[in-house]
């Protein structure tokens, strides 16, 4: 895999990211064979440099594919607002992120697919692809489909009640005085899990994540929904974790049943939100791998969509009845 930091804009701001491309063969032409290629947004709080997302990258730019991985505005090597979460500025960075790579003379334009790891990196995934029906397959990874949902179950009622009214009266003080409120994302929007707090699966880029954004970004997120535009995307694979005390399990499969066919949902058993990235690599990301090909990569790859038009299929990974089924 060789990689180089890149930029392009969004809406007036530079972004900074990674393209990973396949290391060079024989069969490359001297390197003048478009790429087909994958857009990354990171997931909550995510940066495109941390080191979780490398065992895909290097999956992918094996199976022949380029990768690009960039930043959100306001976050790592991006211009921006900074520490600014906003699924709306997100949305348009993604969109603006595969305008530039479906511009490059070195990318396939028609050949474009998503992934989306992460909660609403995941969500962000179905998002964009709703937006972009060109994008061939999208790979929705631990997603969030339903944003107050997704902030609701992380309390019990009361302190729910009490974060509406936290919300609402720090809007009306910046609208009258035109100053807010700064919380940490992890305490005064969502809620670490203790296994959050624990896991060490994102320490390379925790000491540069914000620890201080503004209350106001929670109105994003109740409003954020890519529920909503699920039932326009094809050719979605959804990866979940049963009993995920992160990003709720059901929201993975509500994303599935609205998607249109093709369509896989995968659950893994017997693992943590956290765990289940390192425990179960080896048999998720191949499927992924399987996933593109199939409907991006192969040069035939009209006959392979239409074979596949009608697929639909339920996976489960660990424990009791592992297997595949039709439903």
């Amino acid at each position: 895999m060789r990689t180089e930091q890149v930029a392009f804009y969004s809406e007036g701001s530079r972004l900074s990211g990674f393209l990973h491309r396949p290391d060079p063969s024989a069969n490359d032409d001297d390197g003048e064979r478009r790429l087909p290629f994958i857009v990354q947004g990171p997931g909550w709080l995510g940066l495109a440099d941390a080191n979780l997302y490398q065992p895909y990258h290097q999956a992918f730019t094996a199976a022949g594919f380029a990768v690009l991985i960039f930043d959100y505005r306001g976050f790592g090597g991006s211009e921006g607002d900074r520490g600014t979460i906003s699924p709306a500025w997100q949305l348009e960075d993604w969109r603006n992120a595969l305008a530039y790579m479906r511009g490059r003379e070195d990318m396939d334009p028609a050949r474009a697919a998503i992934f989306g790891s992460g909660g609403t990196g995941g969500g962000n995934a179905v998002l964009v692809s709703g937006y972009e029906p060109a994008v061939r397959a999208t790979i929705s990874q631990v997603p969030v489909a339903d944003g107050r949902d997704w902030l609701h179950r992380m309390r019990q009622e009361h302190e729910w009640i009490a974060f509406l009214a936290s919300v609402d009266a720090e809007r009306r003080t910046r609208a009258a005085t035109g100053t807010g409120t700064t919380v940490h994302p992890r305490e005064g929007i969502m809620v670490e899990t203790p296994e959050r707090r624990a896991s060490a699966v994102k320490s390379d880029v925790d000491a540069r994540i914000p620890s201080a954004v503004p209350l106001s970004a929670a109105h994003g997120i109740l409003e954020y929904r890519p529920l909503d535009v699920a039932g326009r995307v094809r050719g979605l694979f959804v990866i979940g974790v049963a009993d995920d005390a992160v990003t709720p399990t059901d929201h993975a499969e509500q994303l599935y049943a609205a998607a249109q066919r093709p369509k896989k949902l995968v659950l893994q058993r017997n693992t943590t939100h956290y765990a289940a990235y390192k425990q179960y690599a080896g048999e998720v990301i191949p499927m992924m791998v399987e996933w593109l090909r199939a409907l991006v990569l192969r040069d035939d790859d009209i006959e392979i969509r239409e074979n596949r038009a009608q697929e639909e299929t339920v996976h489960y990974i660990g424990g009791r009845a592992a297997g595949r089924g039709k439903t």
